[in-house]
């Protein structure tokens, strides 16, 4: 192409620790010629002293919507008003038909068209005409309602597809560009919500990991202690509790394991007190929200990944550990499956059943040779379908044709 698209992309947090992968994918589109310009709604997760050199770089470069403050908001809204009347109340009218006219939902959609009208004002005022979102689709759609530009979107679930009504999926399907699913598992769902003519917009591009950067780790065939892992966001949905139930389990039948929890969240305390009430406070540890150069050493140190979540789309976290050939374990929820075949990358389990996983992390340590087979076709699948680069040259190639 001789010139590359002018894209902005447009995030609900930038960066934060538990999405590094909008962080890998802005960076290899950065290397490939692209240069988005990037939008995000909230600030940075953590200070700068808490964040790698890449983080901070990209910190400073982005566009932070609620930086604007209540004077910003309403300049640009005046603004807007005064430049365009009639795309502004298209895109005011469009958010007000979004929210079913129900009270909580409308206060909602009208944040979203706030917020909208300030993106849309940075791209205009910096010269983009399309824009890409991930976890801000909403906020996209209204802006490609109110502003002469294009939009799309990469759509992870498990979330939209629980209530496709309440994230708009048809009309999404209907006014975006393009949607991405990271995952057949995700394009076959957004697919039965569109209409038929719309399905064509749908592609998939899957996420992925670098191969180079999480590369395999000594493996240690009668480790002691035990050493587990488990990667996600401290909330109800990752359910960290099947796990410490398993946990327990394990170490009531004399295993000598030890089990780190990384990342934050609204259960932190709960779940403190949870291994405090269990007895695990010398097997459990909670390692708190890390950056990538901080959690590559647990990652290093593990002889086993778990991951217990209720629901995931395709979870990155386990494409890290298998790339660096951890044997897995994880539950058999929505795109999972895709990820991990059961019994060839690593061993399913149904959800919120501590007694089945607590039967999965004891065969893979009672089996060396087991754990030892998963963990070598883990890495080859990563390889396969799951490579970043590889992933992010597709990705390329999508926006070079629709655009």
């Amino acid at each position: 192409m001789s010139q590359p698209p002018r894209i902005a992309y447009l995030v609900s947090q930038y960066p934060a620790t538990n999405h590094t992968f909008i962080l890998r994918e802005i960076l290899g589109l950065r290397e490939l010629g692209l240069e988005p310009g990037v939008i995000s709604i909230r600030p940075a997760d953590r200070a700068p002293q808490q964040m790698t050199p890449a983080e901070c770089a990209e910190a400073r470069a982005t566009f932070y919507v609620k930086d604007a403050g209540v004077w910003g908001f309403l300049a640009t809204h005046a603004r807007t008003l005064t430049r365009s009347p009639l795309r502004y109340v298209t895109g005011l009218i469009q958010a007000v038909k979004l929210s079913g006219f129900v009270p909580r939902r409308l206060a909602f959609h009208l944040a979203y068209f706030a917020e909208a009208i300030v993106a849309g004002n940075w791209m205009r005022i910096n010269g983009f005409r399309h824009l890409h979102s991930h976890f801000s689709s909403t906020v996209a759609m209204l802006v490609g309602a109110t502003f002469p530009i294009t939009w799309s979107a990469t759509l992870h679930g498990p979330d939209e597809f629980s209530d496709p009504t309440g994230f708009h999926l048809k009309e999404k399907c209907r006014s975006s560009l393009f949607l991405v699913a990271i995952s057949e598992h995700g394009r076959d769902r957004l697919s039965r919500f569109a209409d038929p003519e719309d399905r064509e917009r749908i592609t998939v591009c899957r996420l992925g990991v670098d191969p180079v950067l999480f590369s395999p780790v000594p493996f240690r065939p009668h480790p002691e202690p035990f050493e587990l892992l488990c990667v996600g966001r401290l909330a109800p949905v990752k359910s960290h509790s099947t796990l410490l139930a398993a946990v327990g389990i394990l170490t009531a039948q004399g295993r000598a394991l030890r089990l780190r929890i990384a990342g934050d969240g609204p259960l932190r305390a709960s779940l403190q007190a949870e291994i405090t009430a269990r007895k695990l406070d010398s097997v459990v540890s909670l390692e708190g929200a890390l950056n990538q150069d901080r959690l590559l050493p647990l990652y290093a140190a593990a002889d086993m990944f778990v991951l217990p979540s209720l629901a995931e789309g395709v979870p990155v976290v386990l494409m890290e550990a298998m790339a660096m050939e951890i044997a897995c374990v994880a539950t058999a929820v929505n795109g999972v499956p895709e990820l991990i075949r059961n019994e060839v990358e690593g061993l399913l389990v149904q959800p919120s059943d501590p007694e089945s996983l607590a039967k999965a992390i004891a065969r893979l340590m009672d089996s060396s040779l087991l754990r030892r087979q998963l963990a070598a076709a883990g890495r080859q699948r990563v390889l396969e379908l799951y490579d970043i680069n590889r992933n992010i040259n597709a990705l390329r190639d999508i926006f070079e044709k629709c655009l």
